[in-house]
Formats: structure tokens, C-alpha cells, sequence
């Protein structure tokens, strides 16, 4: 299999200034494959700062020990940097040091991955268009109608501004239930402005415009865990300090779903992210996380990119939401995948002994849900009202009342979270697999786009809810594969109309590398929905044959060999795309690589199945303007509360 030039010249080179870093001017044949072993375990990004003569400058990094006990790790920590943090519920270490010394920890045996603390910035007519109006309409008990009561969520962003009247409940008690900084800045308010768009997406009420503008789960909980600061920027350790106190304090909040409108390089693969890891431990505990997928689908010249899907978008156990575009329309029959929403497949790698790189190649995003142009909660004072007066929708000019205008998926992010939050309140045993199993089965495929762009397809709110209020609620770690999954036996219409438009479900769902089909996803208990496995548990591969392990899957479940571009109809009706094969034998790294996390493509496949296109990258900000076309039409506030919602 050829390689990259490039890669092999800079993995040797690399190679040699770490020995020279570990070992001095006694470097020996035995200690090169220590070098090597030594990229394994450390960011890329340290390494390049090391390489370009910046050894000494100081930086803050994560340290993941390899063994336990700590206590010499720490020690050594204590000796050689400064500022370090321990965390309550994740074994890690954030520390500062210089770069080389950062390069001298990863070739401890009791450290597993030493990582940049890399900044992290947000990705930046919904009820009745996601179908969630008909979700209120029909009582989840006779008096009781679902509206995310009881339901924690966390969102993990620029913070709230608590005294928006969006976030009161019908009694003006104030739902946000808890506010945290962990910026330093010292505040939980939002003088930035994107966290309390994204909160009011989530679970905004309908107090203002008549319900105009309400949330998915309007009487959600919401904890306000401030990440970003005053320019709408943050670290990875503000992430993680904070992921780290969801885990500590999920219970007494009842939190089951997070949210994280935001995203950073997927550089590291996720089995060494320490962002993923985390998010991983949460989705094993019992936690849905939701995380944007980028806002970085297309070029300077329009053109589509692939492959530049955001950590922690790039985690497999994390529902990863990409953007649509509804056009300003409750119908769904015009709706598309907006051209800024990033694309499959993630492109987060690993370093094997020889220096080349194991690229992830993981399908994503899972679901797409609107994000174009919506308006929502306007935080007072803001910096992205006060750089761009035009995002204010006119609403109101009480500043508590105000709303405004954000595309992304960002924006998409929450919708999918609220979505989460009525689910689990129809069904509180509902584990995060299964939430997203659901999310994916009753999902619309979006005619003439790939599983790269929409995975399953765009979210139904109606259709999941319908089938999460059917599942049995007496699962078990003693449940067995092929046994019943619902109350019923009888399957309702796998279709959902919409705005009178009316669209068949999905009916399939996406496992890593290639996706699965079959009524008995729905019907029959697969043990891929248990917590602490992956839906893409259970899938063997060898030689480019796809397996299902009967052990995690009944015999009605079936797989494809392609990634498709839909007709529009159910998973696996479509045009080949790309063949599966080749996400699993990495040759997409061998095609017009840019840099690690984009390749580029306006989806010509070649003939050994690389996506090619124009060789000129940009990051979209799409959080300003969003895609061309029409957008939420602004319905004025007569300044009195609507409580009937």
C-alpha cells in the first residue's frame, strides 16, 4: 500500500529531534524505537512546537496516566510544571510546562497521552417544522404534557443570561438550576451572546411572540456551564473541568443530556482525545451528549469539503448533529443540508510504531437538524449584537424580551438535545444508545445527499418520541439479544407527516463505518443499545467484509457495503458514494489530503474511491449568515406573557 512522502519524512524527522530530546547526544539503536514510541503518545501540535525551536515555551497540556497509583506521576508533575489540576471524576492532569518537558512525559510508562489544552470555540417556525409541536399535543399521561420537566440539561458553552424571560417556567421561577464559570472570568452571564441563543433552542419557554419562538423541551432544567469567555473562546481544560463536574453532579441535577455547541481540530484520534474520553465515561454512565459538528462543509469558492468533522463531534458514542436548511418552511419537502454543515468522515488519527498514521474514518454526523437562520434568545449586550446589529430579529425592545438570529450547527446542536430531554421524559430507562438508535431510525433522509453529509437523515421529533414512548422500560444488563424491544407487537406506520408533508423513516441507523438495516432494530433488543457498548459494537471486519456478531446482534439486522447518496426514501436506498471498504483501509488518507481533519471534495469519487475537488480551504464561519435563502419570519412581542404554551 503506498504512502505519503510527506508524512514519512516528517514522522522520521520528528523521530529524531524526540530522541535527541529524551536520550541527549546518547542516543543508541535501541532507544530509536523508544522515539517512536514516543508519537504515540503525544499531540501532534506539541510535537511541531518542539520541532520549530519553541521548546521552552510554557504550555498547558492534559496528562492521561497509564497505571495507578498516580503518586509518582504527580510528583515528577509537581517538580517540572505548574498550575496543575486534578480532576474529581476523570484521571487526568492539567499542568503547565515547558514544551520539550511535555515531550519527556509521554515516554513515562505510567503515562498514556499527554494532549494540548487547544482552545475551543462555538461551531456556530422549530417547533412545528421538527414535528414537536405534535409531541405537545399528546399528553405523556393523562394530565401531564411533554415539555422536558424534570430532565437536566447541561450546556457547556458562553453562559446565560438569567434574566431573559425565555428561561422562566410558568410559575416565573427561574429554570436555569445552576450556573458555573470555568473561564475565570468570574462571571455566568453571556456577554458574548451564543449560549443563550443555544439554551433557549434547547429549552427556551413560549412566553414571548405567543409561543413563536419556543424551545424543543420548555420546562427542561437547564445548567449553565460556562466554557467560553467574553470573545466566545475556551480551552480544552475548561471543557474538561467541566465535563469532570457533570460526571461528579449529574444526579443531583438529574442531568441525562449535555450539550456542546462547540468544537476544536480533531486531531487525535478519539480513543486518545481527552474531550472524547470523557464524553465517552459520561454516555457509559447513563448521559446523552450532544455535540456539533463543525461549521466548516465548504470552501471560499463554495465548494464542499470532507472530513472535517470537530472533537468531540469525532467521538463515536456522541450524537453529532449537522445543520439543515428548512428554507423558512414547516414543510419538509424543501429541506436540505446547509453547505456550511461539516462533513464526514472524521479524520482523527493515530501513530503506529512506524510513524504512520491510523486515520478514524468514522461515518459522521449521526443526524442533521435545522440550523439556519433561527431566531432565539438574545442575550443583553452581547458582543455578537453589538459587532453585528443585523442578527437582532426586531422582536421587542424590552431587553429581556429581545430575540435574535444564528445559523449553525451550533444551533442545530440543541434542537436534537431538547429533542433528548422529551424523550427521556416519555421514558426516563431510555439508555443514550438507544436514544440515538431512536433519533436515527424515525430520522428523513434527505434526497441527493450522502450519510457523510446527514448520516440517517434530518430529526423527527414526532416519530422519535412516538417510538421511545414504546419501548419496554424493564431493561436489563439480563436482557437478551432478539428479545422483544417494545410494549406492542404490532409496529405503527414508519412515516410522519409534517406541515402536511408526509416522509418515511429512516429505518436504519449508522455504525461507525457502515450502517444497518432491518425491522428488528426497532423490534428485537440488541445488545449494542446496553450502556458501555458503541452502536458500531459487534461489527467484525476483515478484508473489507463486514460481520455482525451474533453476540450483539439478532439475525434480522443487515449492513451495507456502501456509504449511499439517498433517494429521499429509507437507509439503504440510494447511489453508492463511496464503498465502506475504504474507510477502513485508510486510503482516503492517500488521496488530496490538505491537513489532518479536512480533505477536499465536491463529491467526484475516483477511481480507487478518494474524494477529490478543489484544493482550496477556509474555515465558514456560518454563525453570522448562514446559508442563502429564506429564514424565520420575525413575529413581533406585545410585551405580555403567553403561558398557554
Amino acid at each position: 500500500m503506498k504512502r505519503f512522502l510527506y508524512p514519512m519524512l516528517w514522522s522520521g524527522f520528528v523521530s529524531l529531534v524526540l530522541l535527541t530530546l529524551i536520550v541527549g547526544d546518547r542516543t543508541t539503536h535501541a532507544e530509536a524505537g523508544a522515539g517512536v514510541a514516543v508519537q504515540r503518545k503525544i499531540s501532534k501540535d506539541i510535537v511541531e512546537k518542539v520541532v520549530n525551536g519553541r521548546g521552552a515555551d510554557l504550555i498547558r497540556v492534559i496528562i492521561q496516566p497509564a497505571t495507578e497509583p498516580e503518586q509518582s506521576l504527580d510528583s515528577t508533575l509537581e517538580d517540572s510544571g505548574s498550575n496543575i489540576r486534578k480532576l474529581k471524576s476523570f484521571r487526568a492532569r492539567i499542568v503547565t510546562v515547558p514544551a520539550h518537558t511535555a515531550v519527556n512525559l509521554a515516554s513515562r510508562n505510567d503515562v498514556a497521552y499527554v494532549s494540548l489544552n487547544r482552545d475551543v470555540q462555538p461551531m456556530g417556525h422549530l417547533s412545528s417544522t421538527t414535528g414537536t409541536d405534535q409531541v405537545r399535543a399528546t399528553p405523556n399521561t393523562s394530565s401531564n404534557t411533554l415539555d422536558g420537566t424534570g430532565i437536566g440539561i447541561a450546556v457547556l458553552d458562553s453562559g446565560m443570561d438569567a434574566s431573559h424571560a425565555s428561561f422562566l417556567n410558568r410559575s416565573n421561577g427561574l429554570r436555569i438550576a445552576y450556573s458555573e464559570d470555568f473561564t475565570e472570568e468570574g462571571r455566568t452571564d453571556d456577554p458574548y451572546g451564543h449560549g443563550t441563543h443555544v439554551a433557549a433552542l434547547a429549552a427556551g419557554n413560549g412566553r414571548i411572540s405567543n409561543a413563536q419562538y419556543i424551545g424543543v423541551a420548555p420546562n427542561a432544567n437547564l445548567i449553565n456551564l460556562r466554557v467560553l469567555n467574553s470573545n466566545g473562546l475556551g480551552t480544552t481544560a475548561q471543557v474538561l473541568r467541566a465535563l469532570d463536574w457533570v460526571a461528579t453532579n449529574r444526579a443531583a441535577y438529574n442531568i441525562r443530556v449535555v450539550n456542546m455547541s462547540l468544537g476544536m481540530p480533531a486531531v487525535d484520534s478519539y480513543r486518545n482525545d481527552p474531550i472524547c474520553r470523557a464524553v465517552r465515561r459520561l454516555v457509559d454512565s447513563g448521559v446523552v451528549v450532544f455535540a456539533a459538528a463543525g461549521n466548516n462543509g465548504k470552501d471560499s469558492d463554495g465548494n464542499k469539503l470532507y472530513g472535517h468533522i470537530h472533537s468531540p463531534g469525532n467521538e463515536p458514542s456522541a450524537i453529532t448533529v449537522g445543520a439543515a436548511n428548512t428554507f423558512g418552511t414547516n414543510g419538509r419537502g424543501d429541506d436540505g443540508v446547509a453547505s456550511f454543515s461539516s462533513r464526514g468522515p472524521t479524520r482523527s488519527f493515530t501513530t503506529d510504531d512506524a510513524g504512520d498514521r491510523h486515520y478514524d474514518n468514522i461515518i459522521k454526523p449521526d443526524i442533521i437538524a435545522p440550523g439556519n437562520k433561527l431566531i432565539e434568545a438574545q442575550a443583553a449586550n452581547n458582543k455578537l449584537i453589538e459587532q453585528n446589529p443585523s442578527l437582532d430579529a426586531g422582536v421587542s425592545g424590552a431587553e429581556q424580551r429581545r430575540m435574535m438570529y444564528l445559523s449553525g450547527t451550533s444551533m442545530a446542536t440543541p434542537v436534537a438535545a431538547g429533542a433528548a430531554a422529551l424523550m427521556l421524559q416519555a421514558n426516563p430507562s431510555l439508555t443514550p444508545n438507544l436514544i440515538k438508535a431512536l433519533l436515527m431510525y424515525t430520522a428523513q433522509p434527505l434526497a441527493g445527499y450522502n450519510m457523510l453529509e446527514q448520516g440517517a437523515g434530518q430529526i423527527n421529533v414526532a416519530g422519535a418520541v412516538q417510538m421511545a414512548r414504546l419501548v419496554r422500560n424493564d431493561l436489563s444488563s439480563a436482557t437478551t439479544v432478539g428479545s422483544p424491544l417494545l410494549t406492542i407487537s404490532v409496529l405503527p406506520a414508519s412515516e410522519t407527516t409534517i406541515a402536511n408533508h408526509t416522509f418515511t423513516w429512516a429505518r436504519g441507523i449508522v455504525l461507525n463505518h457502515t450502517y444497518a438495516t432491518g425491522s428488528d432494530l426497532i423490534t428485537r433488543y440488541q445488545l449494542i443499545y446496553a450502556p458501555g457498548n458503541l452502536l458500531g459494537s459487534g461489527v467484525i471486519t476483515g478484508d473489507g467484509v463486514l460481520l455482525l456478531d451474533p453476540a450483539f446482534f439478532s439475525q434480522g439486522v443487515i449492513t451495507g457495503d456502501h456509504i449511499l447518496t439517498s433517494y429521499g426514501v429509507i437507509t439503504g436506498d440510494g447511489t453508492a458514494f463511496l464503498a465502506v471498504s475504504f474507510l477502513f483501509q485508510d486510503l482516503l488518507s492517500q488521496g488530496t489530503l490538505l491537513s489532518d481533519g479536512v480533505i477536499t471534495g465536491d463529491g467526484v469519487i475516483t477511481g480507487d474511491g478518494v474524494i477529490t475537488g478543489d484544493l482550496v480551504t477556509s474555515a465558514q464561519s456560518a454563525m453570522m449568515s448562514g446559508d442563502q435563502g429564506s429564514k424565520m419570519n420575525a413575529t413581533s412581542d406585545d410585551g405580555s406573557d403567553y403561558l398557554d404554551y
